[in-house]
């Protein structure tokens, strides 16, 4: 797990101080780099035991370990960005070159979504899923297909889910959502007013919100019971909405396999379907 990933799913574990420094760092990586803990601490307003402590609760043995992690994590990004395989798809590029931009950014993206991923939150949520009387999936655009794709697959294995595309069916079927039910959300910047107001309903209804969304703060972490991060390249390059379906896609697939597994044999089939269309590509 990243720097940057640690600190976003530890934080709901913090303390309120402990919130106020993760969320500072987050915003001023770079800065942090720099400073020492007393300087930290000075410019956020906190103790600087309280910095010491931070550390400790979100796995590092001190604040020397957490500089060394973070300084790795800014090199790293430092050299993706350096990369003439991370840059912008221009016009000008050949198709072998578009090919290898795309498969990188897509490879990245299955890559830190996998490394991010918190099991025990997973596990919880393969379980509402199991358990649940209704799943509705809600997104929009690209995301509103990748919660199609899960929608088709949980239906396949006797899970009632519904996925309607329209956001304003969505905001309605939101209302008809009771405490045995859950919501997934597919939203990677988890900004979109429409798809935040039908995790809003849901939440009033008392249904489970699930959210796969970006790891960086937004609205619908703030709104959804669970979050499972969906880790992409969010520079400005053409192939960076289809990175983020692909980092959706690796969770949805995950759920998807996890529930076929758990359901015994009524999901043999399914698991020998799977391993017939794999033979046949």
């Amino acid at each position: 797990m990243s720097f940057t990933h640690r600190l976003v799913s530890k934080r709901d574990k913090l303390s309120a101080s402990g919130v106020t420094i993760a969320d500072w760092v987050l915003a001023n990586t770079e800065k942090t780099m720099a400073l020492t803990s007393q300087e930290l601490a000075s410019a956020i307003g906190v103790s600087q035991s309280s910095i010491v402590k931070f550390t400790q609760k979100i796995g590092f043995k001190g604040y020397s370990q957490f500089k060394q992690a973070l300084t790795e994590e800014i090199s790293r990004k430092f050299a993706l960005q350096s990369s003439p395989l991370h840059a912008n798809i221009a016009m000008t590029d050949s198709t072998s070159t578009i090919i290898q931009k795309l498969v990188k950014a897509k490879t990245d993206a299955i890559f830190q979504t996998s490394h991010a991923l918190d099991s025990e939150r997973f596990d919880r949520v393969v379980e509402l899923i199991n358990h649940a009387h209704k799943v509705q999936i809600v997104g929009m655009g690209a995301s509103a297909l990748s919660g199609k794709d899960l929608g088709y697959k949980l239906l396949k294995l006797g899970i009632l889910a519904i996925t309607e595309m329209d956001s304003h069916v969505q905001i309605g079927m939101a209302r008809t959502l009771t405490p045995n039910d859950v919501q997934i959300v597919f939203s990677f910047q988890g900004t979109t007013k429409e798809i935040n107001l039908a995790a809003e309903t849901a939440k009033e209804k008392g249904a489970t919100v699930i959210a796969m969304t970006s790891p960086q703060k937004s609205a619908l972490r703030d709104i959804a019971d669970i979050c499972l991060d969906t880790v992409a390249d969010e520079s400005a390059h053409r192939a960076s909405s289809m990175a983020a379906r692909t980092a959706q896609h690796v969770i949805a697939d995950a759920i998807f396999i996890t529930l076929v597994k758990l359901r015994g044999d009524d999901g043999q089939e399914m698991i020998n379907e799977i391993a017939s269309q794999i033979k046949r590509l």
